[in-house]
C-alpha cells in the first residue's frame, strides 16, 4: 500500500493538473503532494510534471508512467474492492452448483428464504446432473446428493442422510409378481441410476441380513425426476431418495416395495474449493442451509 501511494498521488495530480486540487480530492497538504511528487521523480530518475505558475502538465515521461500506472491502479482497487466484497458475510456473489432434481424441487423455496434474509448477496445457481470439478468451473460450493464420498478431504461437509426406497406404480404388479424380498425382484424391471453407463447395483439390508442385486433393465439415468417419471408410468421399479417420492407415495401414484429392506441412505453433502477456511459468504449459506432442510421430509439430521 505505502508503495502504490505515490503513483495514486502523481496519477490525481496529472488528472487535476493542479497540486492543490490534487491535495484536496486526496485530503492532503499542497506540500506533502509535492513532496510525494518529487520523490517519485527522484526514484524514477525523470521529471514526470512540468510546472508553471498556471497549471502543471505531464513531460514526456510523465505521460507515459501515467499510461502505464493507471490501469494497473484501477486493476488494483478493484480487486481490493471485490476481496473486501466477498469478506463481508452479508454481501456478494455466490456461485452455487446443485444436481437437477434437488434444485429443482428444494432449491427455490430455499434461495427464495436466502434472498429474504440476505438481500445483498446474489446467487448465481447452476443445475446439472454431472459431477462438477468445483475449482475448474470456479464455483464458491456445490450440493451433492450421493453415497458417502471416498474423498475424505476436509471440502466435504455432510449435512444429513437422505432416505431411499424402492418404489413402483401398482400397475406394475398387474403382470409381475410382487417380491416379498430382494431375491424375488426381476432385475429386468429395475430402473437404473448412475452418471455413467454402469448399471447400478442395489444392496439391501434387514435385521442382519444383506441382500445384493446387479439391475439389467433397458432403462438408465442420471436423473432421479426422469426415473421416477418412469416408474410412475409403469415402466418399472426404481431406487429413488425420499425427497423425490414422499409426495408420491401420500398421494398413492407409487407405493414402497420391499418394505422392511431398506438401501443404504445416500449423503447430502457440501462440496467446497480447498478453502484454508471458509469465506465468510460460503459459511453464511452454509449455516442457512443446514437450518433450512433440518426437519424436513425426506432428510435425516
Amino acid at each position: 500500500m505505502k508503495e502504490i501511494k505515490p503513483i495514486r498521488v502523481f496519477l490525481e495530480v496529472a488528472a487535476q493538473r493542479s497540486f492543490a486540487a490534487a491535495a484536496k480530492s486526496l485530503r492532503m497538504t499542497p506540500a506533502s503532494v509535492t513532496r510525494v511528487v518529487a520523490r517519485l521523480e527522484q526514484d524514477l530518475g525523470q521529471q514526470l510534471l512540468l510546472r508553471t505558475t498556471r497549471q502543471v502538465s505531464l513531460t514526456s515521461a510523465g505521460a507515459i508512467v501515467a499510461a502505464r500506472y493507471r490501469p494497473v491502479v484501477e486493476t488494483f482497487d478493484q480487486i481490493r474492492q471485490e476481496l473486501e466484497r466477498d469478506m463481508q458475510p452479508h454481501r456478494g456473489r455466490l456461485s452455487i452448483n446443485a444436481p437437477m432434481s434437488f434444485g429443482l424441487r428444494l432449491l427455490p423455496g430455499l434461495v427464495s428464504s436466502f434472498r429474504r434474509s440476505y438481500p445483498e448477496i446474489d446467487l448465481v445457481v447452476r443445475l446439472t446432473d454431472r459431477l462438477v470439478d468445483i475449482v475448474a468451473e470456479e464455483g464458491d460450493l456445490a450440493i451433492r446428493v450421493s453415497e458417502p464420498p471416498r474423498d475424505k478431504s476436509p471440502i466435504w461437509r455432510k449435512i444429513c442422510e437422505v432416505p431411499r426406497r424402492v418404489v413402483a406404480a401398482k400397475s406394475v404388479f398387474d403382470h409381475h409378481a410382487r417380491p416379498k424380498d430382494p431375491d424375488g425382484l426381476d432385475p429386468s424391471l429395475c430402473l437404473s441410476y448412475g452418471p455413467g453407463s454402469e448399471l447400478e447395483t442395489w444392496r439391501f439390508s434387514r435385521n442382519g441380513m444383506k441382500r445384493t442385486l446387479k439391475t439389467r433393465s433397458g432403462i438408465h439415468s442420471n436423473n432421479g425426476d426422469f426415473l421416477y417419471s418412469m416408474v410412475k408410468a409403469g415402466a418399472g421399479v426404481a431406487v429413488l431418495p425420499d425427497f423425490i417420492v414422499a409426495r408420491g407415495l401420500k398421494s398413492g401414484e407409487v407405493e414402497e416395495v420391499l418394505p422392511g429392506w431398506s438401501a443404504p441412505p445416500l449423503w447430502l453433502s457440501l462440496y467446497y474449493p480447498p478453502y484454508e477456511a471458509l469465506p465468510p459468504l460460503v459459511a453464511t449459506f452454509t449455516d442457512f442451509f443446514e437450518a433450512f432442510l433440518a426437519g424436513r421430509e425426506g432428510f435425516e439430521f
